[in-house]
């Protein structure tokens, strides 16, 4: 799945173009690498935005098209 699209289904951003603007912009990283909005996300990458002075840090547990709002926690843990 998609980087931009993960950061959407998961809830870690709330619509995919600032999801999308994030990764263009440098301040999402995968494995300690800047990644653009096409990279794929697999279970086990760790996944860190920074949003201003904060930054989150999430590892991946699964990836699914189509989650329900409860079973978003399921889809990572944070870091």
């Amino acid at each position: 799945m998609r980087l931009d699209k993960y950061l959407k289904v998961s809830r870690l951003i709330k619509r995919r173009t600032i999801a999308n603007e994030a990764c263009d912009a440098g301040r999402v990283l995968i494995n300690g690498k800047e990644a653009k909005a096409s990279t794929a996300v697999k279970v086990g990458d760790i996944i860190e935005i920074r949003f201003g002075n904060n930054t989150t840090k999430v590892e991946v547990l699964d990836v699914k098209e189509h989650v329900k709002k409860e079973e978003v926690e399921n889809m990572y843990r944070h870091l």
